[in-house]
């Protein structure tokens, strides 16, 4: 009778660590599909207004500074729509785990509009770069992204600041 309840005990473990393994895994590919459609709507199609369901209301964009709330992270991201033309955000690769995912990406687009205070150059740019962020309950609370910066400087033809 021992011999039976621990089988009981040990199957109902393993099944319990399985099923969790698959919720982690169904919402790590949730996450990985609805971010990369976020993205082609808000860069590719220049409709931020996505990102009013997309960001939970206390998002947190790791940049210097740091931009806190959905609003503010929604008027970062518009400097993109303004500030380019022919935008094109390409995501070469996503991969998640759980509530965590990586993103790596290509943008290119010509800066024909103002980019956060920066008036249009002309100049066309093509850089790479990832993003991690945290999705929790379907909502982005936290993005950082990391690109070369001095590249994209040097692409618009601008000094480093």
């Amino acid at each position: 009778m021992k011999k039976i309840i621990m089988l009981v005990f040990a199957a109902g473990t393993l099944f319990s660590c399985t099923t969790q393994s698959e919720q982690n895994e169904k919402v790590a590919a949730e996450n990985v599909a609805n971010y990369g459609h976020v993205w082609d709507v808000v860069i590719n199609e220049g409709r931020s207004n996505i990102l009013d369901t997309a960001y939970a209301e206390n998002v947190v964009l790791h940049t210097v500074p740091e931009i806190k709330g959905k609003a503010a992270a929604k008027a970062y991201y518009e400097n993109y729509i303004t500030g380019f033309s022919d935008r094109e955000f390409i995501v070469k690769e996503s991969f998640a785990s759980g509530n965590k995912l990586v993103k790596y990406w290509q943008f290119k687009g010509k800066h024909t509009g103002n980019f956060f205070g920066i008036p249009a150059t002309g100049k066309s740019v093509d850089v790479i770069g990832c993003t991690i962020a945290t999705i929790i309950g379907g909502k982005i609370t936290e993005e950082q992204d990391f690109f070369d910066n001095l590249e994209f400087f040097k692409q618009l033809g601008l000094k480093a600041p």
